[in-house]
């Protein structure tokens, strides 16, 4: 075996046997498995409980347009004569709240309503079951039963997308799969690439530090040295999104038991597979440059702060979520798929949300590839050049002298 597989194998080993490696692998299916039971838990004890008790309503009506108030299911006005007498049936606790209807109603549709509840905004079910009663009741024996709901729901809106080049009517969207599942996807995939190339920044410093790095570069080269951390490392990410990924399938179909709309929700294999590229490709343009920052740190603390200017960026597409439930076709995250470091994160979000055309995939990948091969270029260097500096923060200008000439 060359010296770099030795030191891919004894970093893979290395990596794995962590504790906080095999806390971080376990804990995510056993938190998953947690949640699943309480919700379970909660879904039983649900279907025996009792049905929830109709919402009381006072009204006081003064224009006599609603002596006979029809009420809605689930709903029971209570009239009252004054609104002092509406008033202390609130205080009392009789009602939840009350309204009253004035005179000039008809010409101006004003309604006052009145509660004890704080509330940031008006609650728009109770809103909406008030408006049906009062067109219930001004239509009352003025208009047939058809008008009446329709009156109440004029309008069921049922939207069809249908596709940009051939103009079908593409199959509904299933809510979870659009943006759920983009989103459980970026989150796993970013979280295992933070944490396996947190782990090669740390051991970096680390072997500076204790300058273990004089005994390892006496027998290997510096670019077999980085090479063989970045595969090794890499491997054990590799292995534990693997494991995330296969317990995620596996949840879906137990979760599908309490949430039937989940049971016919596929994973597509591409999405597998390209998920699995990018983490590779992806963790190599991280694991590559982390090292290089490992490398000119005074220590494994200093080091750590400089990563964050790699890891930030890499975070943009989950900060912008929002967006992307909105509008996933922005111009904004195909901007992100040509950036290599946020690349990875949004090809899987947008992947897991629909289709996305060949030539942006092969694109990225080929940037990312080019970025790859620039980065081991100057890590190489990098790594030559302050691995054996210690104690010592070159300015940026000596930084450019020593990669010039290193």
């Amino acid at each position: 075996m060359n010296k770099t597989g030795i030191i891919a194998r004894r970093e893979f080993i290395t990596a794995v046997r962590r504790l906080s490696y095999i806390l971080l692998t376990i804990s995510f299916p056993l938190l998953s498995i947690l949640g699943i039971a309480i919700y379970g838990g909660v879904f039983l004890l649900g279907e025996g409980a009792p049905s929830p008790v109709e919402q009381q309503i006072g009204y006081v009506d003064d224009t006599g347009l609603f002596n006979g108030y029809t009420t809605p299911q689930g709903v029971v006005f209570t009239a009252y004569n004054t609104s002092d007498e509406a008033k202390d049936a609130l205080l009392a606790g009789n009602i939840s709240e009350y309204y009253y209807i004035p005179q000039d109603y008809l010409e101006r549709g004003a309604v006052s309503r009145y509660t004890t509840k704080w509330e940031l905004e008006l609650p728009k079910v109770t809103i909406d079951e008030v408006e049906d009663s009062l067109v219930a009741n001004l239509l009352s024996g003025e208009v047939s039963n058809e008008i009446m709901t329709r009156a109440q729901n004029p309008l069921f809106t049922v939207s069809f997308r249908l596709d940009k080049e051939t103009g079908e009517v593409l199959p509904p969207e299933d809510l979870f799969a659009t943006f759920g599942l983009p989103l459980i996807f970026a989150f796993i995939f970013m979280m295992s690439l933070m944490i396996t190339s947190g782990y090669l920044i740390q051991g970096v410093s680390e072997e500076k530090e204790n300058r273990v790095m004089e005994v390892l570069l006496s027998s290997v080269s510096a670019r077999q040295l980085l090479t063989g951390k970045v595969l090794g490392l890499g491997a054990a990410g590799l292995l534990q999104i693997m494991i995330w990924s296969l317990f995620t399938v596996v949840l879906a179909a137990i979760t599908a038991i309490f949430i039937p709309s989940l049971s016919n929700l596929t994973i597509p294999p591409y999405l597998i597979a390209f998920s699995i590229i990018y983490f590779i490709l992806g963790y190599l343009l991280y694991g590559i440059l982390l090292a290089a920052l490992g490398a000119m740190g005074a220590s494994a603390r200093e080091s750590n702060q400089w990563a964050t200017i790699v890891v930030l960026p890499a975070m943009a597409p989950l900060w912008l979520i929002g967006l992307f439930m909105s509008n996933p076709e922005h111009v904004v995250f195909t901007a992100l798929t040509f950036f290599p470091l946020t690349a990875p994160a949004t090809v899987v979000m947008r992947l897991s949300a629909g289709s996305i055309p060949a030539w942006e995939i092969l694109l990225s990948i080929a940037i990312l590839s080019a970025s790859i091969v620039a980065a081991m270029w100057i890590a190489s260097r990098v790594f030559r050049t302050f691995i054996l500096m210690y104690g010592k923060r070159p300015s940026l200008r000596e930084a450019f002298k020593y990669l010039r000439h290193g």
